[in-house]
């Protein structure tokens, strides 16, 4: 089975899904991951910090189990993708999905704060259409600490209805975070260790496992 991740910024695929990517590895899944914004001096980088994101980028993704031609970039500038036309957004999305052929499809809430992901939802599920994509048979919301929830309109909540239970998977990802270390602060800070570390607790708590991951079911047809 073929599952791709769409994540706005680098460290969101392991925030909303770390565990559940690794335990779908350890199941013999192909893992792709498209990353819609880069970090650039545009954005406030210095050219050191440009080279760190790139090196915490690919080792996150190699210890995903993520093959070099299944990640994807398409280096939009971050927080402003809503300078880009949703169009070009949907064909650039669209080709990926076109080349991986997901079976699973994982996108972020709408109810996330930051406009990159708002946008980056509305822009996945207009190039996820199934008679488009004749593999795609599932597509699940992720929640991403510090984002989603977060939102003050809340006409859509994060209603979690799918659990993956990231058990024997939950340390590996907090050791995969601390690649990520300049986007972790101290508890009670939403992105740090101990918060993740309790949501996935917490989420436990509704599926009956010592650790999980939710999501909210967005699509799903059957063989």
């Amino acid at each position: 089975m073929n599952t791709l991740i769409i994540a706005p910024h680098p460290d969101d695929e392991l925030l909303g899904c770390g565990g559940t990517l690794l335990k779908l590895k350890s199941e013999g899944h192909k893992i792709g991951i498209l990353v819609m914004t880069r970090a650039s001096a545009i954005s406030g980088w210095n050219e050191d910090r440009i080279i760190k994101r790139e090196e915490e980028i690919l080792e996150v993704s190699s210890n995903l189990g993520v093959a070099e031609n299944n990640l994807y970039r398409l280096n939009y500038e971050t927080s402003r993708l809503d300078e880009v036309p949703l169009g070009e957004l949907v064909n650039s999305i669209s080709e990926v999905i076109k080349d991986f052929c997901p079976n699973l499809l994982l996108i972020p809430h709408l109810s996330d704060a930051h406009s990159d992901h708002r946008i980056t939802i509305n822009a996945a599920i207009s190039s996820s259409k199934w008679f488009r994509n004749n593999n795609l048979y599932r597509i699940l919301s992720y929640e991403t600490p510090s984002e989603t929830g977060f939102n003050l309109n809340k006409s859509n909540p994060f209603n979690p209805n799918v659990f993956y239970d990231i058990s024997n998977f939950l340390q590996e990802k907090m050791n995969l975070l601390k690649i990520y270390e300049s986007e972790l602060g101290k508890f009670p800070f939403p992105r740090s260790l101990e918060a993740v570390e309790v949501l996935a607790r917490y989420r436990g708590t509704h599926s009956g496992h010592e650790a999980s991951e939710a999501f909210e079911l967005v699509f799903e047809r059957n063989k």
